[in-house]
């Protein structure tokens, strides 16, 4: 049988690239906790390059993860990288000897973790950098402008084409794009966690990407029996209707689940050939105590 790959999930622009709306997020490619190198470091190899043999031409990464352990892997595997395929990273925290993310968002602190992912990924410049603003799941209102100002000097110096933002509420989206472009968002979001629904649209309607992140985070266990009992009747997985919802919900939502096993990856490969019907995405939308997107509408 012939896999799908992830041209099945379509396109949508990213910075001035056309990417496939269904990437790969290589966080879990690094030791527990992602700190340290993989157990099976030719397997983490694999799953790269797998990925893109499957047509995933937009990776998301940081120096961070490792530290520096998935930025090597990640050179080892794909470089000289293939002609189209998206890096994105991010900066914004750094790792100390106990594993914690402690932010690192002054201009040197920034200035070092974009070198260092150049270095390491053994690019001349980066194709997108997000800045992670603190917070575990939820962000964090607080001014962004410095941080976000020293990284728009780094895009005129050429070391970034494009500026993103990741953890942010829409009024620090809208500080960081009076400051400089914003070529993509990127947020806590799922089937069940939907705050950010009026931000999804209104990005959508200025055809900017949003990425979700825990797109299997924070369900309650009548939750997670609800996604099951669909994904069995579907002879499917949990995730990958997950997978699949998301990239029903808007034509803006780019995915970067993540895997460190190639059958895994394929199978959320797969998600994006699957299209859920009415009835599915209805049954869904009741998991998360919504009919429908709900809330305030965000003007940008």
């Amino acid at each position: 049988m012939t896999l799908p790959t992830a041209e099945s999930s379509g396109t949508y622009r990213l910075g001035d690239r056309e990417v496939h709306r269904l990437g790969y997020g290589a966080m879990q490619l690094a030791g527990p906790h992602v700190m340290g190198p993989p157990a099976d470091r030719d397997a983490a190899v694999a799953v790269l390059r797998r990925a893109v043999e499957l047509g995933v031409d937009h990776v998301d990464t940081s120096d961070y993860y490792g530290p520096t352990v998935v930025n090597e892997l990640i050179r080892e595997a794909l470089h000289p990288y293939p002609e189209g395929l998206v890096i994105v990273t991010k900066v914004g925290a750094r790792r100390d000897a106990d594993g914690g993310w402690p932010e690192a968002l002054d201009a040197a602190d920034l200035r070092r973790a974009v070198q260092e992912n150049i270095d390491h990924l053994g690019v001349e410049a980066l194709d997108v950098v997000n800045l992670r603003m603190p917070g575990f799941a939820e962000p964090v209102q607080r001014s962004l402008a410095e941080p976000f100002e020293a990284l728009a000097a780094m895009q005129q110096e050429g070391l970034v084409r494009h500026l993103g933002v990741s953890n942010v509420t829409p009024q620090m989206f809208a500080e960081a794009r009076a400051i400089a472009p914003v070529a993509c968002v990127q947020n806590h979001y799922n089937l069940v966690h939907r705050a950010d629904d009026p931000l999804i649209d209104a990005l959508a309607r200025e055809g900017i990407p949003y990425t979700p992140f825990f797109p299997l985070g924070g369900f309650t266990p009548l939750q997670s029996a609800a996604l099951e009992t669909v994904a069995r009747r579907l002879e499917t997985t949990p995730m990958q209707v997950a997978l699949s919802w998301l990239l029903a919900r808007s034509p803006n939502l780019l995915l970067i689940p993540g895997t460190s096993s190639v059958a895994h990856l394929e199978e959320n490969v797969q998600a994006g050939a699957r299209v859920l019907g009415p009835a599915e995405l209805d049954e869904l939308d009741r998991i998360g105590g919504t009919g429908g997107t709900g809330g305030p509408v965000v003007d940008l």
